[in-house]
């Protein structure tokens, strides 16, 4: 009796309670438990990195080097202008002091810092070129429930870069989770050069703008359960009489959800039981056949379908990586490098520290729409925020040579800044390949140099800038980057000039629905 009491005394129990059995299973079941957990290096998305033993050896050589190392600078907000560092100067920044009572300023964190801690952060994901990091779509890909015999037709594509590109990935991505077997490769609408508002004039091929092959490696590698086929023509069992005109369902992913009281510009609030209604309304026979093998079911988006899905909803690590599909033609990404190097080496010669210079989207030409920004206030921005942060030199994008022109001159009264289009930049022999080249075409040079700009300035609502300012972004983070604080220098890489009061009207759903 002694002994048994000794042994409720040493247990914590009260001897009438007789619950030490329950209580020795449920922690038999908690070890049992634990020690099933897979071990989080064995994921087969990701790549073998020991996340505890990087921050350690982060947190270790952080801690050596910082008697070594000087404190990161805050980079400059519009607030608190200093000597850029794309000036050279022998002025130290501690000399600067900032405006108003307050020494406070914004601090932008040296992203630098937390790479080690994480698989694919080392991936710089902005560059032009930057490899396909596959693991997130093949992850997807590995969860989606695949409907035989679907087949997504993404040819209802047009505008410019910035659209161009989020047409295709939202019907990619929407013929994902629908669980489409099969894909044609898509095609690009081409805009007319005489009326750069009319975009629908022929059907181009993929490699009008994009690597096909590229694209058809990281379908292999991440994505086999999705068949490519170069045409409709080339769907095996699509019946004879349908080759030359096909029985098409033309569809609106928004109708598949209850939208309620909902903005008509508001993205799809349903995505994630988009794939679930959409299967289950191909089961209806009032809307056709379901899809088999033998009898292949072809589905195409009505126009407009373009910045529908929330990319976020998928976490960053697809939200970064899925725009690496889509990969320039290999002719836009070298012509643009040659013309980069020249605007490095124009910047140095002119004074620049390390040929750094300011890159500049003006977005004024003829489709422009009527409520964007005009030319006096995009320029009036542009010259004062040059001025502010110090730069002398600048590239400028644009389409219109007239007023593009004009900021040129002026910007050297205004900011004592010097300008240079690709036109200046570029051999006799160089600009005959621009000649060459469509009006959209020429687009992909400018995309690829303020790709490489040391600060990029834009304007709201125009994809191109979201577009550049978002690919940009990724230099934050690669895989994990959090997405852009919109209508701040929130990542001290660009900044877009514009409206950003109303959600809807100054089109802020672009930042949500644009895939860098």
């Amino acid at each position: 009796m002694a002994q048994n009491g000794y042994l409720n005394s040493l247990l914590g129990f009260m001897p009438r309670r007789r619950i030490f059995l329950p209580a020795l299973c449920i922690v038999l079941l908690i070890a049992v438990w634990t020690f099933r957990l897979p071990d989080p290096r064995d994921y087969p998305y990701r790549r073998p990195l020991d996340w505890l033993e990087a921050k350690k050896a982060g947190l270790s050589s952080s801690a050596s080097d910082a008697s070594e190392q000087p404190a990161a600078e805050p980079l400059p907000d519009s607030k608190s202008p200093s000597k850029s560092p794309s000036k050279a100067s022998s002025s130290s920044h501690s000399d600067s002091k900032p405006k108003g009572g307050s020494s406070k300023k914004q601090q932008f964190a040296s992203y630098q810092e937390y790479l080690p801690t994480f698989p694919d952060s080392d991936v710089d994901l902005s560059q032009p070129d930057a490899p396909f990091v596959s693991w997130p779509l093949r992850r997807l890909c590995d969860e989606t429930e695949w409907v035989d015999g679907l087949v997504f037709l993404c040819d209802n594509n047009s505008g410019g870069i910035g659209n161009i590109r989020n047409y295709i990935q939202t019907c990619i991505r929407y013929a994902i989770e629908s669980g489409a077997t099969g894909l044609t490769i898509p095609k690009i609408r081409q805009r007319n050069e005489e009326n750069l508002s009319d975009l629908f004039t022929d059907f181009l091929p993929f490699d009008y703008m994009f690597d096909e092959q590229h694209f058809r490696d990281a379908f292999a590698e991440s994505c086999p359960q999705i068949t490519l086929y170069d045409n409709i023509t080339d769907i095996p069992e699509l019946p004879e009489k349908e080759k030359d005109k096909p029985k098409i369902s033309n569809i609106t992913p928004k109708d598949f959800g209850n939208r309620e009281s909902c903005d008509p510009w508001d993205q799809n609030r349903h995505t994630d039981r988009f794939g679930q209604t959409f299967r289950k309304w191909l089961h209806k026979e009032k809307f056709g056949h379901y899809p088999t093998l033998d009898h292949p079911r072809l589905i195409r988006f009505n126009w407009g379908v373009l910045f529908d899905w929330q990319i976020y909803r998928d976490g960053p690590e697809l939200a970064c990586t899925f725009g690496g599909i889509l990969k320039l033609n290999d002719k836009f990404i070298e012509l643009g490098k040659r013309t980069l190097a020249k605007m490095h080496k124009f910047a140095r010669d002119d004074g620049a520290k390390d040929g750094a210079f300011l890159g500049i989207h003006l977005r004024t030409e003829s489709d422009a729409l009527g409520f964007w920004p005009k030319y006096e206030t995009q320029t009036e921005a542009y010259m004062k925020f040059a001025k502010e942060k110090g730069y002398q030199t600048a590239y400028l994008a644009t389409g219109n040579q007239t007023e593009a022109e004009k900021l040129m001159d002026g910007a050297v009264e205004m900011a004592q800044m010097r300008i240079v289009t690709k036109m200046d930049l570029l051999s006799d022999d160089e600009l005959d390949e621009i000649d060459a080249l469509t009006w959209d075409q020429q687009g992909l040079i400018d995309y690829v140099v303020l790709l490489g700009s040391e600060f990029f300035i834009g304007v709201q609502p125009s994809s191109f800038s979201v577009h550049v300012a978002m690919k940009r972004h990724l230099k934050t983070g690669g895989v994990w980057t959090r997405p852009y604080k919109v209508g701040t220098q929130g990542d001290g890489l660009s900044y877009i000039v514009g409206n950003y009061n109303k959600y809807w009207s100054n089109w802020l759903f672009l930042w949500d629905g644009m895939w860098p």
